[in-house]
């Protein structure tokens, strides 16, 4: 390679380099709690470039795995880890019921945004007293913020707020 192609070459590769969004796709190893979404939304891309980018059609996410991300620098990395202990203990805000995910363990599950996968937790409707112990196996509710569970229709209807659709509830972890 001539000397002019090789400054052209490095040249080349500064200016990308430089360039907003550019960095080179590197690896983040999923911490606990981690869910697509967080991870995706940290680095700038949509949930499906990420899928793409790791040949993924889905799936759930295991602590200690390794993806691949645009950037991969440590600096980006720690602002998408989960917190040690995520919020559960005294949470207050809405539940509403989904179809939910299925569970050989129980029926009562339901989805949550940051509590680790396989965490139980007691959801108490506030205006009842009426309480459930769930089991968190999936991540949600997207969208609007008052809302802090998804419930399985079981566990919505074990509370008494299948007729009412959201409703103000307390959760507690229990395990």
């Amino acid at each position: 390679m001539s000397v002019s192609r090789r400054v052209w070459a490095v040249l080349a590769a500064a200016a990308l380099a430089a360039g907003p969004g550019a960095a080179q796709a590197g690896p983040y190893r999923v911490q606990a709690g981690d869910t697509l979404w967080q991870i995706a939304r940290a680095h700038g891309v949509s949930v499906q470039k990420l899928l793409d980018m790791n040949g993924r059609t889905g799936g759930a996410l295991r602590p200690g795995e390794v993806l691949t991300v645009p950037g991969g620098n440590a600096a980006t990395q720690a602002s998408v880890r989960a917190p040690a202990m995520p919020p559960a203990a005294g949470q207050r805000g809405q539940a509403v019921y989904y179809g939910g995910r299925r569970d050989g363990r129980t029926v009562m599950t339901a989805a949550h945004l940051s509590l680790p996968l396989g965490t139980w937790v007691r959801v108490t409707h506030e205006r009842t007293g009426r309480s459930v112990n769930v089991l968190i196996n999936d991540r949600g509710p997207f969208g609007v913020p008052s809302r802090i569970i998804d419930l399985s229709r079981n566990a919505a209807a074990a509370l008494g707020i299948l007729s009412e659709g959201t409703a103000p509830v307390r959760l507690d972890r229990v395990r």
